[in-house]
């Protein structure tokens, strides 16, 4: 038996109204649940991205708690022909890149950081050694 996809992650921000409107105005992710002072999820592709308050989920009610301190890390799928154009629209809604790499297998990424600090990636599939078609489907 293995585990077949990563069906969601998170990270954790005290802030959920400024994250929220990161991810949604940034990186125009969809909203597609939200607990006031909990949590508020994004559909991402066919998976889901959860950003929790570490604050409201450290204990558990319905699922086991969890929760972290200090920034995390998430990173999203982006083809190499659409970095140019997130590097323009980072610029454009004044978020700044904090990094760029050119991995040595192959692949590109472009770091920068969510209002909460959590470390954000917009990386090329080939950083894995995927195939675009693996991640995006059939072009």
């Amino acid at each position: 038996m293995r585990a077949r996809e990563i069906l969601e992650t998170c990270v954790y921000a005290l802030d959920l109204e400024a994250a929220e409107a990161f991810y949604t105005q940034v990186l125009g992710l969809e909203p597609v649940g939200r607990v006031e002072g909990r949590h508020v999820f994004f559909r991402c592709g066919a998976r889901v991205f959860l950003v929790f308050d570490p604050a409201a989920t450290i204990g558990g009610e319905r699922i086991p708690g969890h929760g972290a301190q200090g920034p995390g890390h998430v990173a999203f799928a982006v083809t190499a022909g659409e970095l140019e154009g997130w590097r323009a629209h980072l610029a454009a809604k004044g978020v700044a890149i904090e990094q760029e790499v050119e991995w040595p297998g192959g692949g590109q990424s472009i770091y920068f950081r969510d209002p909460a600090g959590n470390s954000v990636e917009l990386g090329t599939p080939a950083i894995w050694a995927i195939d675009d078609k693996e991640t995006f489907g059939a072009a």
